[in-house]
């Protein structure tokens, strides 16, 4: 498997905003691209981070992201975008409470 971590510095009051442009664009990518998912997270430095997962490098890069407006409602509240992180994943034991 692989994932790519993303980090954002947001301009002042566009939280909902990029929220609401990050989950259409998600939700997008996960129901067209064959994706697993993602999760965003507010770090305590003030950046946002998103953790994306995919079943390898070449589905990440045949997806044409699919949700154009929610692309655009994201870079409008983003101020500052920092370098995406490629991970090869060597061992997962991340999942849901309840589930094996």
């Amino acid at each position: 498997m692989f994932a790519v971590i993303y980090r954002w510095r947001l301009r002042p009051g566009m939280e909902q905003q990029f929220t609401d442009g990050w989950h259409r664009v998600t939700a997008a990518i996960h129901a067209r691209c064959g994706s697993y998912g993602s999760r965003l997270h507010r770090a305590d430095d003030g950046t946002w981070v998103a953790y994306a997962r995919w079943p390898d490098e070449a589905a990440r890069e045949r997806c044409a992201v699919p949700d154009a407006e929610g692309v655009a409602m994201m870079a409008g509240a983003v101020e500052e975008r920092f370098p995406e992180t490629r991970l090869e994943i060597v061992d997962d034991l991340l999942a849901e409470p309840g589930t094996s």
